[in-house]
């Protein structure tokens, strides 16, 4: 791993210009015909958007906010990784590896960072400290986009412990939601010593066969919505792990394109009540989508399904492992299920609200299921 160096978030006025510009020249398609979101993400409100977007939203103000938290750079593997590294004031405090996913960003954990690095300011205790370290994934934000094939989730895990180790973290814990759970359990399978435990938010653990003719209401209410997501949710991923190229030119080329494909699957996966702003702010959605739309990585954020979606690995993990379970998360699990996979679950709790976003969405309660989980490593 290269030295890393410092590599805060920085926007050139020709790029803003820019935006600004293509927001000006949208053209619009008509109006859904149903009077809800069942035919994707309705026209009405992507106009206000726009106009906030356009005559609101400050993304210089935003930037400040985002750059509190040091940023750095360096070389994995042949790959520029772009990373947050918070470090505790309390020396000892236990390495944290936090992984986002897709359509994510580590805008998601900006109101985490605080009370997981200084938890007496939060009204928490000095020995649940952490220094945390989140990285953008390959092709994500200000990291590089891979130039061939070849990047998928095995690599990354082996980078992020690659990452890890080269900033003297011999022994971590690691966490992560979406593909960030998908890269934290293969941390789990690959088990190269230095990660202590894992945490997830969406742990992949599939039904036990033997469960079906027994099955507990939450079980019912996972299979339903594992059947809802096949059946009318999951038409993003195929295209995007079969062409995301195809899909990049238009993402690429339209922000309100990029906004909307970002912002249904917030609508749709988070516990919001029929609205993403009742959890979380329009500035901070639109964060995210800056985050896609200033780096341009519409095409290569999706090329992660293309590399791995469909045949995720699913061997046993024998590290400690801790899941908690938002009630509006895509794949959910039971505990008996979670056990078939995880042989050393050290907790497991299914919480009374939340959904995929869980960090963006409930903050407290994300913080106080990492404490906990992380409690029994330290």
């Amino acid at each position: 791993m290269a030295k890393p160096i410092p590599f805060p978030s920085h926007t050139s006025s020709e790029v803003l210009t820019d935006l600004n510009t293509r927001l000006q020249l949208t053209r619009w398609p008509d109006k859904e015909t149903p009077d809800d979101w069942s035919q994707g993400i309705p026209l009405s409100y992507m106009k206000e958007i726009h106009d906030y977007w356009l005559d609101d939203y400050d993304w210089l103000t935003r930037e400040k906010l985002i750059n509190q938290s040091p940023g750095y750079k360096t070389s994995i593997d042949g790959l520029g990784i772009h990373f947050l590294h918070i470090r505790s004031q309390v020396q000892e405090a236990l390495p944290l590896l936090i992984t986002h996913g897709w359509p994510g960003s580590i805008i998601e954990f900006q109101k985490i960072i605080g009370p997981l690095t200084d938890p007496v300011a939060d009204g928490g205790r000095e020995e649940d400290a952490f220094h945390l370290v989140v990285p953008s994934l390959p092709g994500f934000g200000y990291s590089d986009k891979p130039g061939a094939p070849g990047w998928g989730i095995e690599r990354i895990a082996k980078a992020w412990n690659a990452l890890m180790l080269g900033l003297g973290y011999t022994k971590y814990v690691a966490q992560g939601g979406d593909w960030g759970s998908i890269v934290t359990a293969t941390i789990g399978v690959q088990n190269q010593g230095n990660c202590k435990g894992i945490h997830m938010n969406m742990p992949i653990a599939p039904p036990n066969p033997d469960t079906m003719d027994d099955l507990s209401d939450s079980e019912q209410s996972a299979l339903a919505a594992m059947d809802f997501y096949n059946q009318h949710d999951s038409g993003y991923s195929k295209q995007q792990s079969t062409r995301p190229q195809t899909l990049g030119y238009g993402l690429a080329d339209s922000p309100m394109g990029q906004a909307a494909w970002i912002l249904e699957k917030f609508y749709q996966w988070m516990d919001c009540n029929g609205h993403p702003e009742n959890v979380v702010t329009r500035d901070e959605l639109l964060d995210n989508v800056m985050f896609y739309w200033l780096t341009n990585t519409g095409a290569s954020s999706a090329r992660i399904y293309w590399e791995s979606f469909g045949n995720p690995n699913l061997e046993p993990i024998s590290l400690p492992v801790g899941c908690s379970i938002f009630p509006k998360e895509i794949f959910r699990t039971s505990e008996r299920w979670a056990k078939q996979r995880f042989t050393n679950l050290i907790h497991f709790e299914e919480l009374d609200k939340g959904g995929h976003f869980a960090a963006f969405e409930q903050p407290a309660l994300f913080v106080d299921q990492i404490r906990r989980c992380f409690r029994k490593l330290r």
